[in-house]
C-alpha cells in the first residue's frame, strides 16, 4: 500500500491539471459589433465569387445608427437562373436591378423588370427573382432590420394588411415620371412608412455633366446612393472618392455629404433614405 501512493499521488495531480470540459468553461463575452459609418463601396473594387447560378459580390453585413442589421450583396444570375425557391423573412428588403431582365415573384404573382427598376418586398411576404432575359442580370440586394422587425406580422404584411404602410412593389423603371430640373431630371419613386420602418423614400437623380444636386450638407436619417449610369463624385466629411455604375455610397447620420457629376455624360443614381425609431436627431448647427 505504501508503495502505491507515488502513483495514486501523480494520478490525481495529473486529473487536476487537465483542463476543464467545454461545457464547463465560462464564455468569453461577445465582441461588441462595429457600427457602419459613411463608406463609398466602388464597384470595380468589389470581390467577384462565382456560384452555381452565376456570380455574388458581398458589400456589407454590419448594424448602422439606424439598422440593428444592414446586409447588401449584389447578384449576378445566369440566363433562366433564379436567385432561390420564393421565400419570406421578416426583415424588409430593397433591390436595384442594374442590368438584365428579371421575373419578380411576390406572394404568388410574377411580373418583369428591367435596369433601374426597384423591388421591394414587405415583412415576410414571399419573394423570388428570375432571370428571364437573354443576357446576365445583375441587381443590388439590401436587407435590413430594426427594432420593429421583432414584432412584423408572421402571417406576411400582405395577409397583416397593416394600414398606412408600404406593401411589396416593383417600381419599374420605364413607369417613373420624369420631372426635368435645372440641373438635369428627378424620378420620383416611393415616399411611405412600412411595416419596420418610420418612412422609406427613394427617388433617382439625374445630373448634366458638372452639375451638383446640391451644397454640401447633413441630415439625421441615413442615405444610401446606388450609381445607375455616369461618374459620380461624392465628398464625406472632406474626403473625396468617385465610383461608377453598381458603386455604392452610404452616407452615415448627421455626416456632411455632397456629389458632383465628373463625367462627360449624364449621371443618374437612386437615393434611398429610411427613418427608423433609433434614426439620431439633427446635430447642432455651428
Amino acid at each position: 500500500m505504501i508503495a502505491a501512493r507515488p502513483l495514486l499521488f501523480a494520478l490525481l495531480t495529473a486529473v487536476s491539471a487537465a483542463p476543464l470540459p467545454l461545457m464547463a468553461q465560462a464564455p468569453a463575452p461577445a465582441a461588441p459589433s462595429a457600427k457602419l459609418g459613411s463608406r463609398v463601396f466602388v464597384w470595380d473594387e468589389l470581390t467577384v465569387k462565382p456560384n452555381a447560378t452565376g456570380t455574388r459580390r458581398d458589400v456589407v453585413d454590419l448594424p448602422t445608427a439606424t439598422f440593428e442589421k444592414f446586409e447588401s450583396h449584389v447578384t449576378t444570375l445566369n440566363v433562366g437562373q433564379a436567385s432561390h425557391l420564393p421565400h419570406r423573412h421578416a426583415r424588409e428588403e430593397f433591390i436595384i436591378v442594374k442590368e438584365g431582365t428579371v421575373e419578380v415573384h411576390i406572394n404568388g404573382q410574377t411580373q418583369p423588370a428591367g435596369p433601374g427598376s426597384l423591388l421591394f418586398y414587405a415583412s415576410n411576404d414571399a419573394h423570388a427573382v428570375r432571370n428571364i432575359g437573354t443576357g446576365p442580370a445583375t441587381y443590388l440586394v439590401f436587407n435590413y432590420e430594426t427594432v420593429a422587425t421583432r414584432s412584423a406580422p408572421a402571417e406576411g404584411a400582405a395577409v397583416a394588411r397593416r394600414p398606412g404602410t408600404l406593401a411589396s412593389t416593383v417600381f419599374n423603371w420605364d413607369r417613373l415620371a420624369v420631372k426635368p430640373t435645372k440641373a438635369g431630371a428627378r424620378r420620383d419613386v416611393v415616399n411611405s412608412p412600412t411595416v419596420t420602418c418610420a418612412n422609406f423614400e427613394c427617388h433617382v437623380t439625374t445630373l448634366n455633366p458638372g452639375e451638383v444636386p446640391h451644397a454640401a450638407h447633413r441630415h439625421p436619417d441615413e442615405e444610401i446612393v446606388i450609381v445607375k449610369e455616369g461618374v459620380m463624385e461624392v465628398t464625406i466629411n472632406g474626403v473625396t472618392r468617385r465610383g461608377g455604375p453598381g458603386s455604392i455610397f452610404f452616407y452615415g447620420s448627421n455626416d456632411e455629404h455632397g456629389m458632383k457629376n465628373v463625367g462627360g455624360t449624364v449621371a443618374s443614381y437612386h437615393v434611398v433614405r429610411i427613418v427608423t425609431a433609433a434614426t439620431p436627431k439633427a446635430a447642432p448647427k455651428t
